[in-house]
């Protein structure tokens, strides 16, 4: 007599108390284990100091408060910490270093400069050399110009424009119907409208080859007119 293969088998009830116990270990378990590593790793990997260099406007400690007590060399979450930083407007950009021997933490900043002062309805507007608004001037000797909200943003894209270019702006020393007027990698740049990429592009290049000339005048479309003169332009 033959007898099936089923006959003989079990059923398996399903069981929520016990499936939430098991998920209950893993979880301690894992918790546990965090908890140990990150002990261990603080004890055998400490910061032992932090160390901010290429801030003038930032405290350090304001940057050193980022990194909590205790903190460990190997647990530190680098990427963290430079995107909390970033989120301060000065800071343009920062790199954590560890140093495994010393336990010392470098946070290296770069930051934004104020290159314009605004005043645009009553309101002072100060604006990095990337196009990004700062809380203030930051300790740099600028020359208030008046402007509306339209002639801002005209300023500010040929800012940016000089800016992702190579072209790195010092200040704006003034703004007249005539042109922009701005100090850019330690010579006269004048603009008016927009400043095309291919503009700013030559420009760099053209102000490597002319060593001696001390007014670049972007104000033609798609041309870069070198002057000799500081009034060059003018009027």
């Amino acid at each position: 007599m033959s007898c099936s293969p089923y006959s003989e088998g079990r059923v398996v009830r399903f069981s929520p108390g016990r499936f939430v116990r098991a998920i209950s270990v893993s979880v301690a378990v894992a918790a546990l284990t965090a908890a140990t590593v990150y002990i261990v790793s603080g004890l055998l990997f400490p910061v032992k100091g932090v160390r901010v260099t290429g801030n003038s406007v930032v405290p350090a400690r304001e940057v050193q408060a980022q990194i909590p007590d205790r903190s460990s060399l190997l647990t530190l979450n680098s990427g963290l910490l430079v995107r909390r930083l970033e989120t301060n407007p000065w800071i343009e950009d920062a790199r954590v270093l560890r140093d495994w021997r010393s336990g010392i933490v470098t946070v290296q900043v770069e930051e934004r400069r104020a290159v314009l002062e605004a005043n645009v309805s009553g309101k002072k507007i100060f604006v990095a050399q990337d196009g990004t608004r700062l809380p203030g001037a930051g300790g740099a000797r600028l020359s208030p110009v008046n402007l509306d909200r339209y002639e801002l943003e005209r300023v500010v894209d040929g800012i940016r424009v000089l800016e992702k270019n190579g072209v790195r702006v010092q200040r704006i020393s003034s703004v007249t119907p005539g042109g922009v007027y701005a100090r850019a990698s330690g010579r006269e740049v004048v603009f008016y409208g927009k400043v095309t990429t291919a503009q700013a592009r030559a420009l760099k290049e053209i102000m490597r080859r002319n060593p001696t000339a001390k007014v670049f005048d972007l104000r033609s479309p798609e041309r870069v007119v070198v002057g000799s003169s500081g009034d060059a332009g003018r009027g």
